[in-house]
């Protein structure tokens, strides 16, 4: 009884949704009853068999989706050194949302938060655990544990994580000739090789504490309402930061264009954003403010020496209310005598030490 819902959810999803319907295949179904309702072990779905039953067909084809996708968005590599119950429940709020983007209904006690829209997995969990104050080495001791019970179970992976790339890469490319690739999905592909992302959840991390969000009751987020439950909606949410961009002689095309590309993952992470972005050599060359009505549209212009202290002066003698600065720059240049008061991130290349602020590191 239960093998033949699942099948006729599978072949649901197929018809309706054949990109999640492909990814569902490479799964492996088990049932579980020691489990409440399901996990997600590698390529292997495990699941209580009343809680399938339980299921209505919409809502079944939709645990099917959401399973298939934790596989092929690699969540279980990506979560590696995280905690791990708050990973799971931070993939479980970014697939959602994409599901419900594309007409999903969810079951009973789905993770799902309007808060969480179109964000990666790695800046949700980064959000929950800074809220839920939880040292990421609390847990080491569990993991190391949880992967012990787990071994035999991921032994036998059906696919390697090449093979699934493949898979997604050529599902991609047919579906899209046809229409069908799902609403959101590119912005949730392009995240899903670890070398691709682990920069940014530490970037969402600083830029997160600088962003101000409010919530209201009324008007409700639609998006639950169908289920009847009312959910706060965002009304209000701004960033206001600004970046600076070495555009000195020893900084090449390729990594400027670098430095160009990190500043648009940057935009796309908040819908309401002021950003105050500085090209600056020896001296200042240009100044911008980017808004979303406002397009990048950098000039670069420089290409002399590298001198950080223009940048400083500027913004502690014009802005009160820009207190966060993000400096792209390979780190050779002279640094301000004096300590600013504003907070600074700078990326570079490769590290090396500063006088102050912190370092992250693009590969």
């Amino acid at each position: 009884m239960i093998g033949k819902k699942i099948g006729e959810a599978k072949s649901k999803l197929m018809l309706e949704n054949p990109y999640f319907g492909t990814l569902v295949t490479s799964l492996t179904l088990q049932e579980n009853d020691k489990l409440i309702n399901k996990r997600n072990l590698g390529d292997v779905f495990e699941y209580n068999s009343e809680y399938i039953e339980a299921l209505t067909p919409n809502e079944l084809t939709t645990l099917l989706a959401n399973a298939a996708m934790h596989q092929a968005l690699f969540h279980d590599e990506r979560g590696a050194g995280k905690v791990s119950s708050i990973w799971q429940l931070a993939s479980d709020y970014a697939i959602n949302d994409l599901l419900v983007e594309n007409g999903f209904m969810l079951p009973p006690m789905a993770n799902y938060s309007t808060r969480f829209e179109r964000l990666y997995t790695e800046q949700i969990y980064t959000t929950l655990l800074g809220e839920l104050d939880i040292e990421e080495a609390d847990e080491q001791e569990e993991q190391q544990t949880e992967q012990i019970q787990e071994e035999d179970l991921l032994k036998e992976e059906i696919l390697s994580q090449e093979e699934y790339e493949l898979i997604l890469e050529q599902l991609g490319v047919k579906l899209e000739k046809q229409g069908n690739l799902p609403k959101g999905i590119e912005r949730i592909i392009q995240t899903s090789k670890p070398s691709q992302i682990s920069w940014r959840e530490e970037l969402y991390r600083y830029v997160n504490v600088h962003a101000k969000s409010d919530y209201r009751m009324f008007p409700p987020s639609k998006k639950h309402l169908y289920r009847g439950i009312a959910l706060p909606s965002i009304y209000g949410e701004e960033l206001k930061i600004s970046v600076a961009i070495d555009t000195s002689a020893s900084i090449d095309d390729q990594l400027l264009r670098k430095f160009l590309a990190e500043l648009e993952e940057i935009m796309q992470l908040f819908t309401h954003y002021m950003i105050e972005l500085i090209e600056c050599d020896a001296e200042i060359q240009n100044i911008q403010q980017l808004t979303p009505h406002e397009p990048l549209n950098s000039t670069v212009k420089g290409g002399g020496g590298t001198d950080f202290r223009p940048v400083f002066e500027h913004l502690e003698s014009s802005h009160e209310d820009f207190k966060f600065l993000i400096y792209f720059t390979d780190g050779d240049g002279t640094f301000p005598e004096q300590i600013p008061i504003i907070d600074v991130l700078w990326v570079m290349p490769k590290m090396q030490e500063v006088l102050f602020g912190e370092v992250l590191v693009v590969d």
